[in-house]
């Protein structure tokens, strides 16, 4: 096998077998130097583009990277015939770790021999460690390579280059050796003359060979430069040798047999790397900036934060003995206990005292006062560069004491609490903030742990698993364990027992170390106010919301609310997402909210409990009635209810719902867990008064299956509880949704109920909403002149409640049935009562209706261009409101509007996008619709197979949804392209119109 060398301590070089391996260009040089600066370490693309481009990559420098790599990989495998020399690994690359020989590797493992040989007392094997290690030198580290993180790099080995020479220096004073000493230190002084520890050896030397005089003016020479470059006296260590010869000290002379060098002590307290340790690729190159800063101007500090059970101990650690290599004068480790359930954290004195003595201080010399053996530390560790792990821990003062004070060394913290605060700004800080696994890792741990066969044979009860264990690391560990000691199980037995709520934290807390423990940890400590606030949300069946809903559960200011809750996020009991609108949001994990549920249940009284919820649903119903209000323009189209609401500051109910579907859509799991859970809770009032509300949300943005989830909930707590004016407003409800999936015979009859109950109350609202909907029915089954009666007497109860919105509606209706009996003139005449009627509202979704039902008239009556004018109007409308159902109808009369002006080219493309808008909604009627007017216009330009096909599908899909009538056009339209003969414009239009 060939022998690679990579040289790095000078020029960069490259040689297999002694034969030199060219790169091509500064780029190529430049990523292969980070590479051999992080062996065996993943080098992120961002790291790599800023190297390349100082700071400052194109928009390109992925891929230019990207071939960058691949340049070196050719070139590689061309000169050494290894082509997996450089690995992709995400977030970048890495140089994998092989039989090649890198000179700065070896030279730090000579400098870690020579140092463990001198603590041993081995003086002469030291040497030889020392001196090999520095003749690998052969100039600046990477000399020429001219990017800032290169060169910073390059730095920092030319720093442990130093290093190493002072430590062979005083090897050699106490081996007798000042005489020969005394010229290599005169020129390494004269080079580094800011090195106080080399000036210091040359002073000793120069006493030990009897030049006393020259002893004492090396000193004043050094103490002149330091006050000339740096305006600074000369340290403690160079006074007190000065003093010390002023005064013929006689420590200063060597011992006639030579002792051994002193003891230096070199920890080693990592604990092992768990070894279902998986992925966290992404926060381990975040890591890897603390090692930019070490031998910088501030102490590097990491932060891990995360909530229980994410995994930060397994993280700090894997990435210690990834980088251990780093800190040759050692590693210490301490868990710091901050929230163990049984025993007190540990005091930093404590941590100090065991530290020392790891590090070489007998016992008897660690002083009892804990500031002395804080200063005691950090002078240990001057120089040093030691690696301090500090875990667990629970606040900022219980680590400061413990933080040295040389950059030279790293210190990587984990807690529960964000220490970011404290630390930033005196220290060069890399926060993290640990999330719990991607879903690929989470399955990836659980295969570590229970085997990958067992997985690999279910990928889907896999990926279940990994989520209802919040893909947290502890309670992935603790499933798949549970699985390995259960060979007889498969995947889906353990995912069936967490399925069941009741029993998911029991499953995952079989001991002292289950998941449940974890949380209690951080739970207990709580303020009292925090507490309770984290009860009683997690006792909502409701995952995500904004501070105005803790607000509203402890019926307390906004503001105060928003502190408790960052109370909990500081707690790791909550995760924060991204702001919306100005107003943050909130998350509960599952588990977190099970056990948030087990508290309440615990420690609050059911009263309690039902206020909370009452207070919740209380909110909601009141900003979702503000919200449905600007959408209709006022309180239109609904019942109103009599749940008592929970009003929030004006300003703050103005802010939330400015854009009204928007905070709908960010609100629709939070109703529909309220609606689940109010009905489940008797709490009838509020459930049907919240979906009614909220069909604004499920009928424009489509969302059926949540509307009739809600609204058959509520209609059972209705029957429950003998709340008739609900029975009646839900029957309505999913009378109006099967309406909407063109279910008419299922909706008439729910329909008719629901008029029954509205009359016997005298409920003329919900009569007149029940009556519009009965026409709608009437005029599906063929009965026109009765739709047109329901309608009418539809009308005149809104004309006379007020309800202008509803009144207009039903005026789009009547047009449309009127344009069906061939009455064009009077359709035009209703439509455009109901255009102005929409604008007098300010209601976007009104407006749009009914000039789409204008179009249709203007269409019918032969005027293309007016209703191209109506069609683009609304079009506007709805783009501006995310009215997916409304694009598809404006769409497909656009399409009619142009063919009515004999512009078939244009019209074809508007006709493909309402069928691609109908298929997104997805709605199979209107589907059906652009379908037949599209293979319409295919047919007039002549492409009668495609026209045939495209009919054919429009045919199928009316069937489906039971329109018979329109099957026949369908076949009727088929019959005339397919006869061979001219295609009627005229014959197809009248065909393809209701």
């Amino acid at each position: 096998m060939l022998q690679v060398v990579f040289r790095i301590l000078g020029p960069l070089d490259i040689s297999a077998d002694g034969r030199p391996v060219a790169l091509q260009g500064a780029r190529q040089r430049t990523v292969m130097s980070m590479l051999l600066l992080a062996p065996g370490r993943v080098v992120s693309v961002d790291t790599l583009a800023d190297a390349v481009w100082n700071g400052s990559p194109p928009a390109t420098a992925r891929n230019q990277i990207a071939i960058c790599v691949s340049g070196l990989r050719k070139t590689l495998k061309t000169a050494i015939g290894i082509d997996d020399l450089i690995v992709t690994s995400h977030p970048g690359y890495l140089l994998h770790p092989g039989e090649h020989r890198i000179d700065a590797v070896e030279f730090e493992e000579r400098a870690a021999e020579g140092r463990e040989a001198a603590r041993r007392g081995r003086a002469e094997e030291a040497r030889s460690h020392y001196e090999d290690a520095l003749a690998m030198w052969r100039g600046p580290a990477l000399a020429g390579i001219t990017a800032d993180a290169v060169e910073a790099e390059a730095a920092r080995l030319s720093e442990l280059r130093l290093d190493v020479h002072e430590q062979l220096s005083a090897l050699r004073l106490e081996l007798g050796e000042h005489g020969e000493l005394i010229g290599d230190l005169t020129a390494f002084v004269r080079e580094h003359p800011l090195r106080e520890q080399s000036l210091a050896h040359l002073m000793l030397a120069h006493y030990r060979a009897g030049r006393r005089a020259e002893a004492l003016e090396a000193y004043r020479d050094g103490a002149r430069l330091l006050a000339d470059e740096l305006g600074i006296a000369p340290g403690p260590t160079l006074q007190e040798l000065h003093e010390d010869i002023l005064n013929d000290a006689p420590e200063l002379t060597l011992p006639t047999t030579p002792a051994a060098a002193p003891a230096l002590a070199v920890p080693a307290h990592l604990p092992p790397v768990p070894a279902a340790f998986t992925g966290r690729h992404q926060e381990l190159a975040a890591l890897d900036r603390l090692l930019e800063h070490q031998g910088g101007a501030s102490l590097p500090v990491g932060s891990i934060i995360g909530t229980g059970g994410v995994g930060k101990t397994a993280l700090a650690v894997h990435w210690s003995h990834q980088v251990a290599a780093r800190f040759p004068d050692g590693q210490l480790f301490a868990d710091l206990r901050g929230y163990d359930e049984e025993e007190e954290p540990r005091r930093p004195s404590a941590v100090l005292d065991r530290f020392l003595r790891a590090l070489g201080v007998p016992g008897p010399q660690v002083p009892a006062d804990p500031t002395e053996r804080t200063a005691l530390f950090r002078s240990v560790l001057y120089d040093r560069r030691v690696l301090i792990v500090l875990d667990n821990a629970r606040s900022f003062e219980q680590i400061r004491p413990l933080l040295p004070g040389s950059s030279t060394c790293c210190v990587l913290v984990t807690s529960r609490d964000s220490l970011s605060s404290r630390l930033a700004g005196d220290y060069a800080l890399v926060p993290l903030h640990l999330p719990s696994l991607g879903e690929d890792e989470a399955v990836a741990l659980l295969s570590r742990v229970a085997g990958a066969e067992r997985f690999a044979a279910d990928p889907a009860g896999a990926a279940r698993l990994s989520e209802l264990c919040d893909r947290l690391p502890l309670a992935l560990r603790i499933a798949a364990a549970r699985l390995a000691a259960k060979p007889h199980w498969t995947v889906r037995t353990l995912v069936a027992r967490l399925e069941d709520q009741r029993r998911r934290l029991d499953e995952l807390s079989l001991d002292a170390r289950g998941v449940r423990a974890g949380f209690r940890l951080s739970y207990r400590d709580l303020p009292a106010g925090a507490a309770r606030m984290f009860r009683l949300l997690g006792s909502l069946n409701v995952t995500e919301f904004s501070a105005w809903a803790g607000a509203a559960v402890l019926d307390i200011d906004p503001v105060d609310a928003e502190d408790l809750i960052e109370q909990l996020v500081d707690a790791q009991l909550l995760e924060p997402l991204s702001a919306s609108a100005g107003h943050v949001r909130y998350r509960f994990q599952d588990l977190l909210r099970l056990f948030a549920r087990e508290c309440a249940l615990a420690e609050d009284g059911e009263g309690d409990l039902r206020q909370a919820l009452r207070r919740a649903c209380a909110v909601w119903l009141g900003l979702a009635k503000e919200a449905h209000r600007r959408v209709y323009g006022g309180d239109f189209t609904v019942v109103p209810g009599t749940a008592p609401l929970h009003p929030l500051p004006r300003h703050l109910t103005d802010d939330l719902v400015e854009d009204p579907m928007e905070w709908f859509e960010a609100e629709r799991a939070a109703i529909n867990g309220l609606i689940q859970q109010a009905a489940r809770d008797d709490e009838s009032g509020y459930a049907w008064d919240l979906v009614m509300t909220t069909v604004t949300l499920y009928q424009n943005r489509n969302y059926l299956e949540d509307w009739r989830e809600g609204a058959e909930a509520a209609l059972a707590t209705a029957h429950r509880t003998g709340d008739a004016l609900a029975e009646a407003a839900m029957l309505h409800s999913l009378g109006t949704l099967e309406i909407v999936q063109y279910e008419h015979d299922s909706a008439y009859r729910r329909l008719g109920l629901a008029l029954r109950l509205f009359e016997e109350q005298g409920q003329d609202q919900g009569r007149a909403l029940v009556l519009r909907n009965l026409a709608l029915c009437e005029r599906q089954r063929g009965d026109l002149d009765r739709a047109v009666e329901t309608g009418r007497r539809s009308l005149e109860i809104f004309r006379r409640g007020g309800d202008r919105y509803a009144e207009a509606h039903v005026l789009g209706l009547l047009a449309q049935i009127e344009l069906e009996r061939g009455d064009a003139q009077a359709s035009l005449v209703l439509s455009s009562e109901a255009v102005a009627r929409s604008r007098g509202l300010g209601t976007v979704r009104g407006e749009a209706q009914s000039t789409v039902r204008l179009a249709e008239a203007l269409i019918r009556a032969g005027d293309g261009v007016r209703a191209e004018e109506a069609c683009r109007r609304a079009l506007e409308l709805v783009l501006g409101s995310g009215d997916r159902r409304g694009e598809t109808h404006v769409l497909r009369a656009l399409g009619e509007a142009l063919w009515c002006q004999g512009r078939g080219e244009e019209a074809e493309p508007v006709l493909r996008s309402a069928l691609q808008a109908a298929e997104a909604v997805p709605d199979t009627f209107l589907q059906a619709r652009a379908g037949a007017v599209l293979g319409c216009v295919q047919a007039l330009r002549g492409d009668r197979d495609g026209a045939v096909a495209m009919l054919r599908a429009a045919s199928g899909l009316f069937a489906e949804v039971g329109a018979g009538g329109w099957s026949e056009r369908i076949d009727r339209l088929m019959v005339a392209i397919a006869d061979g003969g001219p295609v009627d414009s005229g014959r197809l239009f009248e065909l393809v119109q209701p």
